[in-house]
């Protein structure tokens, strides 16, 4: 396992001492679950690094928190680096010529490659499998594939002290699987180790449950594979400039195909409602700051008293910034695109993801003033062109009068 160096000190985003962009507040990274896909976000982390902005608290599940892990179990000048070491270790190739000529077909194999044999650094048959569906292998056991590949890696690139030291927040998600309760883990009230990852990516049946304190859990995804409501529903809240990066696009051109229908249906899936989360979450974020405006109207001696002071505490005054990054889909990719690692699209996504990111930053969408009764503002910029998701205060072209 990777051990620390040194005790480094946290860095503060937006001050002129370090002369890295003024911030609205605390900044915060969502990553969803979504395999090979991953690679957008280690492209998001990258353009964020180099404009010298590092995250206060990362939000992951499945690949995403394998990515959050890389990020805040390391130093900041040895992020990228481990980033690039993990994402380099899980490509697959079929020749040097197949990709250029026939890249339909070398997809096709390399996906083949994957199942059949795994991912070296990642994953490896098991055995157990072969006895068949109904064999009792045990909980630990049940599942096409071994994932002690990547405990080993995240040993080697993780370094768990540096999370426990607290310089950097992570809370990944998993799911209890005797009772389907969702968790986070917590950097801020948990002591992590290894496992603690491997639960958030323990996705079903491909990968076994991973048991955490006495109880085994699965990818979190399964059950939200967006984690937003994680930093919304925080306590105490601070104002935040997330970054929610999504590696499943719930847009897309009709399916002409059963083939396509298949992977139609995954962006759907695993899009998680990304869309309703959010003008949910708008919604009841701007429902605090109206029950905050309410409390000024009531008079002071009334606004003092312990039946009021109660209902008052229900508000917040604090602005949430989310910038929408959306991966959308490289030439090549099909519905097997979360166990596409071939290298010419492991690299195109993790392109995708830097200069999505730098679009973004140049634009810099949460300088602009916002009306103070609006807690949760959204910044969805694709290309330049501003679509309306959650347009309005409750996110359905609502307005309070």
């Amino acid at each position: 396992m990777v051990k620390s160096q040194t005790k480094h000190v946290r860095r503060n985003n937006g001050t002129e001492k370090t002369g890295t962009p003024v911030l609205p507040g605390q900044v915060v990274l969502v990553f969803q679950g979504g395999g090979a896909l991953g690679a957008y976000q280690a492209g998001v982390y990258e353009a964020l690094h180099e404009a010298g902005i590092e995250p206060d608290w990362v939000i992951g599940t499945s690949i995403g928190a394998i990515n959050g892990a890389l990020i805040a179990g390391n130093p900041p000048e040895l992020r990228l680096q481990r980033l690039r070491t993990f994402w380099k270790g899980v490509e697959q190739n079929v020749g040097a010529n197949l990709p250029v000529l026939y890249p339909s077909l070398a997809s096709t194999l390399v996906n083949w490659k994957t199942m059949v044999t795994g991912i070296p650094s990642f994953f490896t048959p098991n055995p157990l499998a072969l006895l068949g569906p109904h064999a009792l292998v045990g909980v630990e056991n049940a599942a096409y594939y071994s994932a002690s590949p990547l405990r080993d890696t995240l040993d080697k690139l993780v370094n768990i002290d540096y999370i426990n030291n607290q310089d950097v927040r992570i809370s990944l998600g998993a799911v209890k699987i005797c009772n389907g309760e969702m968790t986070y883990f917590d950097s801020r009230n948990d002591t992590f180790t290894v496992n603690h990852i491997m639960a958030s990516g323990a996705f079903p049946p491909a990968f076994p449950a991973v048991c955490v304190d006495g109880e085994f859990y699965w990818d979190g995804g399964i059950y939200s594979n967006t984690p937003l409501e994680a930093v919304l529903d925080d306590h105490p809240r601070r104002d935040s400039l997330i970054f929610t990066v999504d590696i499943w696009n719930p847009d897309g051109a009709k399916p002409m195909s059963l083939w396509d229908v298949a992977g139609r249906e995954k962006d759907i899936k695993y899009a998680s409602r990304a869309h309703s989360h959010i003008a949910r979450q708008k919604q009841i974020h701007h429902l605090r700051h109206v029950i905050l405006e309410l409390t000024k109207a009531i008079p002071e001696k009334t606004r003092e008293s312990r039946e009021i002071r109660e209902l008052a505490s229900w508000g917040c005054k604090t602005t949430m910034h989310v910038v929408r990054l959306v991966e959308s889909s490289v030439p090549g990719e099909d519905q097997m695109k979360d166990i596409d690692f071939m290298s010419a699209h492991i690299h195109a996504r993790w392109q995708a993801g830097y200069a999505d990111t730098r679009r973004m930053l140049d634009l810099a969408p949460w300088r602009q003033p916002v009306d103070p009764i609006e807690g949760v503002i959204i910044h969805d910029a694709q290309g330049g062109a501003a679509p309306s998701l959650a347009k309005g205060v409750d996110g359905f072209e609502g307005r309070t009068k």
